[in-house]
């Protein structure tokens, strides 16, 4: 395809696509939105003598000389204005042709930052043009895009020059609606973002507060919509076993607990009870906070499967929090004369291979598993019903796996678990294609846990509040820091914690757990510390979710600042489950970074999941809370979800009516945003 200036679109495969590939950037239209990342304003000159240092200007000068020096290689070039002012530009990395550009006599116009440097006044590696002296200057502001390595900001605008000639710029939003938001249209937009008129309101561009801006970025939050909308109908088309609430095995472990369902668990295990019921797949994500009980509602989903006589698992990303659930489990239901499997890496292979022959017969309805679940030999002939605890540590592959596991010809109902609560938002947009189930209160009897900041520093007066609370018959404990870089780092500093506890405090019983342990290893360990054998458990991240100890009221953990949010919200939510007084000391480094400090912040004012969860988004950003790329979701590229939050609901509610009554606007959005890639979004 070719265009203005004798541009055209590079061949397939070319040097030039592979470029443009890397920014997601295959067809002309992909350029359309591939919109500024800022704007330099080059339509006025500033005099060299009048520029100030650190300021970016924009001048215009002769060339004096230019000449490529010695020992250090780099390209200086003298050059003087039409006030007599003169500057030296440097380049250290220089193609031999710039030289020859920069010949003296020549007029040229650098954009750069102004700086004092050994010749004097300098800009080092300006953006150059070469000009006939006066030439008028241009009229807009110039655009500055995303770019990659090898590919040239004056590449990128002559294509854009042919995109924005060559493609459709169609309307496919109704008029009705832009007047109500009081967004352009989307050809006013893209033309504003691309080539600002003169009398652009600057400020408002930079900021991408423009209305230009608001259009395109209203478009994105519906083309989302829109696409997580039609991915939750295709899932409702399919077909699913209808699992009826007969009440039977929910009603016999309900009446043998020994506590009562809070309202909030009552109301959510109703909504899921119709979901089961239905014809089609469940796609359900039950979120809570730590402790909330979403254990228990799991159980009812999975004995609602059981008395229709189908199949339900449930999958855990660790080994310890698998055994956990699968113990908890069966405490509940072995009474009821319901048997599960336990599947996973750890286990021997003959007990594995006679739990998996339980499965494979159909004798057995319930298991609990890691990944080892979705491993091929693993044969679940009457799969109905799917859990997923902490979903968003799997990856859209495992989800898929494990959902391909049921060979009755219908797909499995799906549950997936979170005990990190998303923030409305983020469930609004990245969530629109599930049924959200909130756990919003938690069982009575928990005990608030008192949050403390102590330095590193402090070690010593540490140690002895630990030891003063186990020997009052308490329990506690203390956590290793993450060290992401390195899993045998991780180990030497936990074996080291462990012996230098060992060591101050004879008295006192303590073990250690971490992943590089065998599973009957970290069985016997955390058995003996909830047994209340051991007074401290000196552990890595492997105890983040899932393990419940009443007695453990004390937790300390070392490098706080290492630690993500929600993990350290999880880690101090396993204690206080008891009815003692509970702490929770935060051991940190100095000096903390900002975002250290401000997570350190955000843990010690709040204990509500779903405020941590606000803050957490604020903090990290959309794409990195979620964990877009394990998730399969797509990432906003230019809405933003506080600042856009007016936008969204607006969004949710055209997505519905374009997808009821406009089905050629859907697929021109489709087309125009994701071309022909919509089947990426979700898995």
């Amino acid at each position: 395809m070719s265009g203005t200036g004798g541009a055209r679109w590079p061949a397939k495969g070319s040097r030039q696509a592979n470029l443009l590939a890397r920014l997601d950037i295959h067809r002309l239209e992909d350029l359309v939105l591939h919109l500024p990342l800022r704007y330099e304003d080059e339509t006025r000159l500033t005099p060299i003598g009048q520029a100030q240092v650190g300021a970016s200007v924009q001048i215009e000068a002769e060339v004096l000389s230019c000449e490529v020096t010695r020992p250090r290689r780099q390209l200086l070039a003298r050059l003087r204005d039409e006030a007599g002012s003169e500057i030296v530009a440097r380049w250290i990395n220089f193609y031999p042709s710039l030289q020859k550009q920069l010949a003296p006599g020549h007029w040229v116009r650098l954009f750069g930052e102004m700086r004092g440097g050994f010749f004097g006044v300098e800009m080092v590696h300006p953006r150059h043009r070469l000009v006939d002296k006066g030439e008028a200057l241009p009229q807009t502001l110039t655009p500055v895009y995303p770019t990659t390595a090898g590919l040239g900001q004056s590449t990128l605008r002559r294509l854009l020059d042919v995109a924005l000639e060559t493609v459709p710029l169609d309307e496919p939003l109704p008029a009705t609606i832009l007047q109500r938001l009081a967004l352009p249209g989307f050809a006013e937009a893209i033309h504003t973002l691309h080539r600002p008129p003169p009398n652009v309101d600057t400020r408002m561009l930079m900021e991408r507060a423009h209305p230009a801006w608001q259009r395109i970025k209203f478009e994105e939050l519906l083309v989302q919509q829109v696409s997580l909308r039609r991915a939750y109908n295709a899932r409702r088309a399919h077909e699913a076993v209808s699992l009826l609430p007969r009440g039977m095995l929910t009603h016999a472990l309900r009446e043998r607990l020994p506590f009562a369902l809070t309202s909030a668990q009552r109301r959510v295990m109703d909504e899921i009870a119709i979901d089961l019921a239905a014809s089609h797949p469940m796609q359900r994500l039950l979120q809570g906070d730590v402790g909330s009980g979403k254990t228990i509602v799991a159980a009812l989903a999975m004995l609602q499967a059981a008395e229709n006589g189908w199949q339900a698992v449930l999958m855990a990303p660790t080994e310890i929090l698998a055994e956990q659930h699968y113990r908890k489990l069966a405490s509940w239901l072995d009474p009821l004369g319901i048997g599960i499997a336990w599947l996973s890496g750890g286990r021997r292979k003959r007990e594995r291979e006679a739990e998996l022959a339980r499965l494979r017969s159909g004798e057995c309805l319930l298991a609990v598993g890691t990944h080892a679940l979705i491993e091929t030999p693993v044969d679940l002939p009457r799969l109905a019903l799917a859990v997923i605890d902490e979903q968003h540590r799997f990856g859209v592959r495992q989800r898929l796996a494990l959902r391909e596991k049921g060979t009755s010809g219908a797909r499995p109902h799906m549950l997936m678990m979170s005990a990190t609560p998303i923030p409305r938002t983020l469930a609004m947009t990245h969530y629109a294609d599930l049924d959200v189930s909130t756990l919003n209160e938690l069982p009575p009897g928990r005990t608030p846990v008192h949050t403390r900041l102590a330095s590193t520093a402090r070690r010593a007066e540490i140690i002895a509040r630990l030891k003063a609370a186990c020997l009052e018959g308490r329990q506690a404990y203390w956590v290793c820091p993450l060290i992401e870089e390195s899993e045998a780092l991780q180990l030497k500093t936990a074996l080291e914690t462990w012996e230098t506890l060992k060591e101050a405090l004879p008295e006192l019983r303590i073990g250690l757990i971490h992943g590089r342990l065998k599973a009957e290893e970290k069985t016997a360990t955390m058995t003996a510390f909830a047994a209340g054998e051991l007074h401290v458990l000196v552990a890595t991240t492997v105890i983040e979710v899932g393990v419940d100890v009443p007695r453990a009221s004390l937790m300390v953990i070392e490098h706080a600042e290492r630690f993500g949010l929600a993990q350290l919200h999880q880690l101090r939510g396993r204690v206080g489950r008891g009815t003692a007084q509970s702490s929770c000391i935060l051991l940190y480094e100095p000096p903390l970074s900002g975002t250290a400090r401000a997570r350190l912040k955000v843990i010690f004012e709040h204990n509500d999941g779903f405020a941590i969860a606000r803050e957490d988004l604020h903090i990290r950003g959309p794409g990195e809370f979620i964990g877009a790329r394990q998730s399969g979701l797509p990432l906003l590229r230019y809405a933003d979800l506080e600042q856009d939050d007016a936008l969204i609901e607006p969004a949710r509610e055209l997505a519905g009516e374009l997808l009821a009554n406009d089905p050629e606007a859907v697929e021109k959005l489709l087309m125009r945003w994701l071309g022909g890639r919509e089947g990426l979004l979700r898995a």
